[in-house]
């Protein structure tokens, strides 16, 4: 029996329909579930020489991981934290990037009841004030790459909860810092699993996400232990990882996203992950380690896709990849049918918040791709559309997508508990028995959902209600536009006119006629009434640290002229 089988009860194959999946998918664990001993520890002691993850470095160093040494460096990382005071309800932030210490680090919390606050390595001394003070981190594990640690340092003067630091690489700009490799080497192997008052409960706090911050100071968002069973859906049925398969999603460890693919569903799946430890994003390098390595699975942001698709995708041996995925922003139809004639696959589009796993998707083989739609709810989730009185709207009607949840104690596997320290916004957010993302689409005839942008971003113009995500698809399939964002701006006749602003692809320049020629071109590819009244060309777009586009920094810059 494989793994996720034990929570689900069936084999994946054994879903019939998607209407017998939708009926009949449950998930069933124990009031005591931890991931790191219940599905972690269980692999290494059923298959512990089976590989776990494959971890390459930029410079091409390769470590092979079984489960039963990550057991192994997962107790002696354990045990090492306890020996500097970490215990049950300790906030710990990871600032590792893509090294394969994350793991050890994070599920040695997970194994301690300490909480993971994940956090990316382009944070700057303003960005580890916040985070340290929101959180009350008590120790920071950073790599010793780059300035981390120095920017971090600036910041230790106003982290008064702050006891401890830990380096990865045994280097770091200041004073004080610990040794991680040392001290987890130097550790004892000899871990028992916590009773009484230290043993965790799935009702505990075990993660803590900051979210993207598009407008306005990141939101910290709090999983419980409840959290990876909600990944059983994206790791074993969204991404089809399987046993003796090798996953790879394009993601830093300071996003939440990487759990979505780089650790929880995929050894639910009992497949090994793939990590790539690089430094900038090259589709040619990207390319080269799918063929390389014999990459099975793999998921990446369109934006990369994109990318990938500028190099001559043919030349490369992808013949081990079975499926791809897709989520971070929504899929341009344009990608998709390019990526389909280079590779002869299909890209599977998934769409879910740093509050939520998986909640909408094409899963195959139940669900088709329809290109640019963002498929149907994902079975666990109960997805509405709504309008602004939380009434479930017609097909065709744009609205926003919510999720039934009644109540924390009621609500799905994957949801998040709430914005931790901020009853406010948690309740902003869910109420009336509904979970608001802010983002809307809208439902076809079929039940597909078309995604229209962040409530924010619509563009209201002469009466019209149009989302980004439709212009900038249909500037996708122009290869002049190698990016382009799509807001609002202020007329005096129509309230607010479309604009677009674009980054060029390689070989043009901003001109007159070339304004005519995207302009004509959005008439002819969507309704004439969305096309782009004004085009402004720049060399680079706004985007957050976790690279999603900022359109309100484009908004507010319009207003100050």
């Amino acid at each position: 029996m494989l793994m996720y089988e034990r929570f689900i009860g069936r084999h994946r194959d054994d879903f019939v329909t998607l209407e017998d999946l939708y009926k009949n998918y449950s998930i069933k664990c124990s009031d005591d579930f931890n991931f790191a001993y219940d599905v972690l520890d269980q692999l290494a002691a059923e298959k512990p020489d089976s590989l776990a993850m494959l971890w390459v470095s930029k410079h091409g160093e390769e470590k092979r991981i079984t489960f039963g040494e990550m057991k192994r460096w997962t107790d002696k990382t354990a045990n090492y934290f306890k020996s500097l005071g970490i215990k049950k309800g300790d906030f710990v932030l990871l600032v590792l990037k893509r090294s394969y210490l994350f793991w050890y680090a994070i599920l040695a919390l997970h194994k301690i009841g300490a909480v993971a606050v994940q956090a990316t390595h382009l944070l700057t001394t303003k960005d580890y004030v916040y985070r340290c003070q929101k959180a009350g981190i008590k120790m920071a594990v950073i790599t010793g790459d780059g300035n981390c640690t120095e920017e971090f340092d600036k910041a230790a003067p106003e982290c008064p909860t702050v006891q401890l630091k830990v380096v990865t690489g045994g280097k770091a700009a200041g004073e004080g810092w610990l040794d991680f490799e040392a001290g987890i080497a130097a550790a004892s192997e000899d871990w028992q699993r916590p009773t009484g008052e230290e043993a965790t409960k799935i009702s505990d706090i075990m993660i803590a996400a900051f979210s993207s911050g598009t407008t306005g100071y990141p939101k910290m968002v709090a999983h419980d232990h409840s959290y990876p069973l909600g990944h059983i859906m994206t790791g074993v049925f969204w991404h089809r990882a399987e046993p003796g398969g090798l996953h790879f999603t394009i993601s830093d460890t300071g996003w939440l996203k990487s759990l979505w693919g780089k650790l929880y569903g995929q050894w639910f799946a009992e497949s090994a992950v793939f990590t790539y430890d690089f430094d900038t994003f090259s589709g040619a390098d990207i390319l080269e380690k799918l063929a390389k390595y014999r990459i099975t699975t793999f998921c990446a942001p369109p934006t990369m896709y994109r990318f990938m698709l500028k190099e001559d995708v043919a030349s490369y041996d992808l013949s081990a990849l079975k499926h791809c995925c897709t989520a971070g922003e929504a899929l341009n139809p344009e990608v998709y049918n390019q990526w389909k004639k280079a590779t002869g696959l299909r890209i599977f589009e998934g769409f879910g918040q740093t509050e939520t796993t998986l909640s909408c998707s094409t899963l195959y083989p139940w669900v088709q791709p329809r290109p640019g739609s963002m498929g149907l709810p994902t079975p666990g989730y109960d997805l509405v559309v709504v309008d602004e009185n939380g009434n479930e709207v017609d097909p065709g009607v744009t609205g926003e997508i919510c999720l039934r949840a009644e109540s924390m104690a009621s609500r799905p596997k994957g949801l998040f508990m709430g914005y931790y320290k901020d009853e406010g916004s948690t309740q902003r957010a869910w109420h009336d028995g509904l979970y608001h993302t802010g983002d809307t689409a809208y439902r076809d005839e079929l039940g597909f959902l078309w995604y229209v942008g962040r409530n924010d971003d619509i563009i209201k113009s002469s009466g019209y209600r149009i989302g980004p995500f439709e212009v900038e698809s249909a500037l996708a399939e122009h290869p002049a536009v190698l990016e382009s964002a799509v807001t609002g701006v202020p007329d005096p006749i129509r309230g607010f006119v479309v604009k677009a602003t674009i980054v060029l692809s390689p070989g043009y320049e901003p001109s007159e006629e070339l304004v005519k020629e995207l302009q004509n071109h959005v008439k002819k590819t969507t309704a004439p009434y969305k096309y782009p009244r004004v085009i402004e060309f720049v060399s680079e777009l706004p985007k957050t640290i976790s690279g999603k586009i900022r359109r309100v920094a484009i908004r507010e810059k319009d207003m100050r002229r």
